[in-house]
């Protein structure tokens, strides 16, 4: 997991052309999505994270995003001990 604040302009361009990251979450409210969900473009970069997979994500405690990932969300839902 990589936190925005922590990392360069430069190296964040790196990280994506390299394909490095790959899924962005809001440290705050435990979801990850895709980097061009627009429910994730709206954060403030002091609550957004970065991943490398969506199996990172999960092993962190982050939920899928309901917009952009549908069909994980579902999942997620319905895995979920309530």
């Amino acid at each position: 997991m990589i936190k925005h604040i922590d990392i360069s302009t430069e190296e964040l361009k790196k990280h994506f052309k390299n394909k490095d990251i790959c899924f962005g979450g809001n440290a705050r409210l435990k979801i990850y999505g895709r980097l061009k969900c627009r429910s994730g473009k709206r954060m403030k970069k002091e609550n957004r994270v970065f991943f490398p997979s969506a199996e990172e994500a999960l092993q962190h405690g982050y939920r899928p995003c309901g917009h952009c990932l549908k069909t994980a969300y579902q999942q997620w839902i319905y895995s979920t001990p309530r």
